[in-house]
């Protein structure tokens, strides 16, 4: 991408023909011109200049001029998934603003590790036994009790990731849009949770996944069972491969969204508190058990074979 440290003026006497916009030179004449002609004449240069001045002042990059290293570390750094020719920019770095956000990641970071050692782990190592012993009582138990913790964990962890670690990527590199998020908690369907909770995926989902499917023919409803289908595929490789055990959980666990959020949409069409409920109990229910199974598996798995 080309910058360009000052801006130029363009003179209007450049754009002039023998010092006049409105005469002609002929065989050492001046000759004058017709009105319509010389106001159609006027209207070109007038855009012209226009366009001129835009790609000077608001330094606009076209192809095949973003074709450098410059551009593409740009995107590779920026909090962003969906590539743009002209990214929107802020001129300086908020030394206080990313002040506080740099703070909020480190205090956040240590709080959530603090939790998980002195709260969820020891959870976790007791829900083992009653699991294997097939006692579902106790296991329900076990289930609700490392819930509470893990529900806080998600939450300081969506703040730390998508407001203060994303802010601080933004500003560093002066990227100005920061719609990361969106009011998720008020989410009254399961569908407005996943478009909502994560902008720069579902962006990217819609742009190169979803859109494409339409365009192509395919209804809403298989174009939407794709997205879940990719979305699902990532949660499982995220898991799997650090784990080095695939059990497919979080695979199933996003696949199970898409007629989640239509069972929801059948008992309550209005979304409303109903809706809402239906969407915190996944967070509070459901990733608790995708923790606890797979905790169980690589328990058996590396401490008791």
């Amino acid at each position: 991408m080309s910058t360009i440290k000052e801006p130029v003026v363009l003179k209007s006497s450049s754009l002039n023909r023998s010092g006049s916009n409105h005469e002609d030179t002929v065989d050492g004449k001046i000759v004058e011109k017709p009105e319509a002609e010389q106001k159609e004449e006027d209207d070109v240069i007038s855009d012209l200049d226009e366009v001129a001045l835009n790609k000077i002042v608001l330094n606009i990059t076209e192809y095949p001029d973003n074709l450098t290293l410059y551009d593409l570390y740009y995107f590779m750094l920026a909090p962003t998934l969906c590539y743009e020719l002209n990214f929107p920019r802020t001129f300086t770095i908020r030394k206080r603003f990313l002040l506080k956000r740099m703070l909020e990641l480190i205090c956040l970071v240590q709080v959530m590790v603090m939790l998980i050692q002195q709260w969820m782990a020891p959870g976790l190592k007791s829900s083992v036994t009653p699991f294997i012993r097939s006692s579902w009582l106790y296991t329900l138990e076990r289930l609700l009790t490392i819930a509470i913790p893990n529900h806080i964990i998600w939450l300081l962890g969506f703040y730390a990731l998508f407001h203060s670690f994303l802010n601080v990527q933004a500003e560093l590199m002066k990227f100005a849009d920061r719609s990361f998020y969106e009011d998720w908690w008020n989410a009254d369907s399961v569908s407005a949770f996943w478009s909502t909770w994560n902008i720069p995926v579902h962006r990217w989902c819609r742009r190169h996944i979803y859109k494409p499917l339409l365009i192509r023919g395919y209804t809403r409803f298989t174009a939407a069972c794709v997205v879940f289908f990719v979305s699902a595929f990532f949660h499982e490789f995220m898991v799997s491969v650090p784990l080095k055990m695939p059990r497919m959980w979080a695979f199933l666990g996003m696949l199970g969204q898409q007629p989640y959020a239509l069972l929801v949409h059948h008992y309550c069409p209005k979304g409303g508190k109903l809706g809402n409920m239906a969407v915190w109990l996944t967070l509070i229910v459901g990733q608790p058990l995708a923790v606890y199974m797979y905790f169980h598996d690589y328990y058996i798995l590396r401490y008791l074979h």
